[in-house]
């Protein structure tokens, strides 16, 4: 039997309900959840195994590595520079970083960036892993590649570049790298225990992941005996050159493996983002009101940041998607809490996000790496939380 530990305010006991349910029917195996109402918690949920291999139980303090729900964070970082006068948006990036200008780019703006816009999901050339994780080489390649698509024109998810091209803007505009930026402005502020870049101090908290392997390898099976609304997807699934592949191709290897110490030490603000889910949850609980004292954006910056930029057919994921400045934006299969939410998911089931009509804002990340559509281990907290408010 999973072991449970946590709090629950009355009222929410849908949520607990529906925590339990994903360890008994839906594959967790270590998790934690958290859900924050006018900036106070009313969830703080955690359970099951943190290290399988180990046994070693998920305990209040257990991070969590949450790939590209890293990205609401490294937004976040992007919007409090606009919002203290330091960055502009809406200016050319070769304003702030000049040898971004090359190949055409001249006239991309900050937001294009922020928006999957910029039709820089790839480099002709990977970057040997090692130099990626140095930061330079990567920064270096993509100021130098020419855009897959004309800027402004289409969007299309930049699931790895997006964390270099973000995170150099910042840290030419800052002067510190994004994971500092992050710790010293938005984490230290408000106690969040989330990070860009792991320190070693903190490797005996963190999680293992476990991947879940798929039922059925759609890219091995006879074309006529796929579905016909999954027929284009899996046809850019086989081909190495579009771009639902090469976006995360950008390194040599390909592969990265996110349980590598090396890679949870180095900073990716796209991908490698570790805490825990009241970290998630607490961070974005400050962009939309006051907790313990610190809000993190003004009204205007908030209406700025959740703007929606970008719609339609997303070029590398080939269905539809919403872009703000950062932020994923409800979509049918990603509604969050209302029509009015803005947050991130990230690979394999985990997310972040706020809803300010409701003043709500819920965190939870997990180590059994699942997703695709039989996944609805966050679709279902979500739901309680929805029905914990009516």
């Amino acid at each position: 039997m999973t072991t449970m530990d946590g709090e629950v305010a009355a009222g929410f006991e849908p949520v607990r309900d529906a925590f339990v349910a994903n360890f008994a029917q839906h594959g967790d195996i270590g998790a934690a959840v958290c859900v924050y109402q006018d900036g106070r918690p009313v969830v703080d949920l955690w359970g099951g195994v943190a290290d399988p291999d180990t046994g070693r139980p998920w305990t209040r303090d257990t991070l969590q590595l949450v790939y590209s729900a890293t990205k609401g964070a490294t937004a976040t970082s992007a919007h409090l520079l606009a919002q203290r006068g330091a960055l502009d948006l809406n200016a050319p990036v070769a304003t702030y970083w000049p040898e971004f200008a090359a190949n055409g780019k001249a006239e991309i703006p900050v937001r294009w960036l922020l928006s999957h816009q910029a039709g820089l999901v790839s480099v002709d050339q990977p970057v040997p892993l090692a130099e990626a994780l140095a930061w330079h080489p990567m920064a270096t390649a993509l100021a130098a590649q020419r855009p897959l698509w004309a800027p402004g024109t289409a969007h299309g998810y930049h699931g790895r570049t997006w964390g270099w091209l973000v995170g150099e803007v910042i840290r030419r505009v800052s002067g510190r790298s994004p994971g500092r930026f992050f710790a010293e402005e938005i984490a230290t502020p408000l106690g969040l225990d989330f990070f860009i870049g792991l320190p070693m101090s903190e490797r005996d908290r963190l999680s293992r992941m476990v991947y879940k392997q798929p039922d059925v390898d759609l890219t091995a099976v006879p074309p006529e005996s796929i579905p016909e609304e999954l027929r284009e997807l899996v046809a850019a699934w086989r081909d190495p050159n579009s771009f639902s592949n090469r976006a995360f191709a950008v390194t040599d290897p390909a592969e990265i493996d996110f349980n590598s110490p090396e890679v949870q030490a180095a900073e990716l603000p796209a991908s490698n983002g570790i805490g825990t889910a009241r970290g998630l949850a607490r961070m974005y609980a400050a962009l939309i009101g006051d907790v313990d004292g610190v809000r993190l954006f003004t009204p205007g910056t908030l209406a700025s940041a959740t703007a929606e930029q970008a719609s339609g057919v997303d070029q590398v994921m080939l269905v539809p998607s919403r872009f703000s400045s950062g932020y994923m934006l409800p979509t049918e299969t990603n509604a969050m809490a209302g029509p009015k939410s803005f947050g991130h998911t990230g690979r394999g089931g985990s997310l972040g996000f706020a809803d300010p009509e409701h003043g709500i804002a819920f965190g939870y990340v997990m180590n059994h790496i699942i997703g695709g559509p039989d996944d609805v281990r966050a679709a279902s907290l979500v739901e309680a939380v929805r029905k914990s408010l009516a």
